[in-house]
């Protein structure tokens, strides 16, 4: 712990007759890296050694309207086109540099906000079982899309509780990644849900595409001081993606990592992974 660190605490209620006791808000995690390399050392010297990936996408219908300024005015689920669609752009960039930390490379992949399960439930793109990689997630993402009647409304809530379900099960750290538009309609489940998240070995990255606006999700990032710990990052894709960064892949997959590292230290002082 740092001095800026123990002055802070020391002049707040966490400090207790000399004792420092569990904080009634949780403190921000900063971003504190610069380099994807400097943000995957720290992952492994904190000890992050079986970890599990899940990832999440959104199918709303207001993914027909978001990519009017990011998107040349086209879906964002678009598949019929030569250009890359964002949701492929994220799936090869995490594959890239996600699978790596995935210690069994199963990879389960979940819909949400579609006509069937209308924001209550999620749906897994793969029949039966998970995906092996990331190829097959991009296969199976491509298969699927264009048979999913896109609807609404968008809550993150059903997805955020299936990947504590899977912690719960697993025992183990998992990763959960969400690519939406950022159109939230049920906030306080979300918000619930992300608060009863940070009871177990989880951390939730949101990567958001589209137009936006992204109020909500930077409030996801930074507010919830209820929660155990700041379990939640947030990603802007097409500002990092439009950015002047030499490898804006490298950069989005820096910033999706950021708070990984303190996030799983925090996980373990807090005795979720026993």
């Amino acid at each position: 712990m740092s001095e800026e660190d123990y002055d802070y605490m020391k002049g707040s209620d966490v400090f207790e007759e000399g004792v420092l006791r569990k904080a009634v808000s949780c403190p921000i995690i900063r971003d504190r890296f610069t380099t994807l390399e400097e943000v995957s050392k720290a992952i492994k010297l904190e000890g992050v050694k079986e970890c599990g990936l899940i990832l999440g996408i959104d199918y709303t219908i207001s993914n027909r309207m978001q990519g009017q300024k990011t998107f040349g005015g086209k879906s964002l689920h678009d598949v019929s086109s030569p250009a890359v669609n964002p949701y492929q752009q994220i799936i090869c960039i995490f594959g890239e540099t996600l699978e790596a930390f995935d210690d069994d490379g199963m990879i389960p992949v979940f819909g949400f906000g579609d006509a069937k399960t209308k924001g209550k439930a999620v749906f897994s793109l793969k029949e039966t079982g998970n995906c092996k990689g990331f190829n097959e997630v991009l296969d199976i993402y491509n298969a699927v899309t264009p048979t999913v009647a896109m609807s609404g409304p968008t809550n993150l809530a059903p997805l955020i509780k299936k990947a504590i379900e899977i912690c719960k099960e697993t025992k183990k750290y998992h990763i959960l990644v969400i690519a939406a538009d950022g159109q939230v309609t049920d906030e306080m489940m979300t918000r619930e849900a992300l608060v009863e998240a940070s009871n177990y070995p989880l951390s939730i990255v949101m990567v958001g595409v589209g137009d936006g606006p992204w109020e909500v999700m930077e409030e996801f990032d930074d507010g919830l001081p209820e929660r155990n710990f700041d379990n939640f990052q947030f990603v802007n894709f097409n500002e990092v993606m439009s950015s002047n960064a030499r490898n804006p892949q490298a950069a989005l997959a820096l910033q999706a990592l950021m708070e990984i590292p303190d996030q799983y230290k925090a996980i373990r002082e807090l005795g979720l992974l026993e």
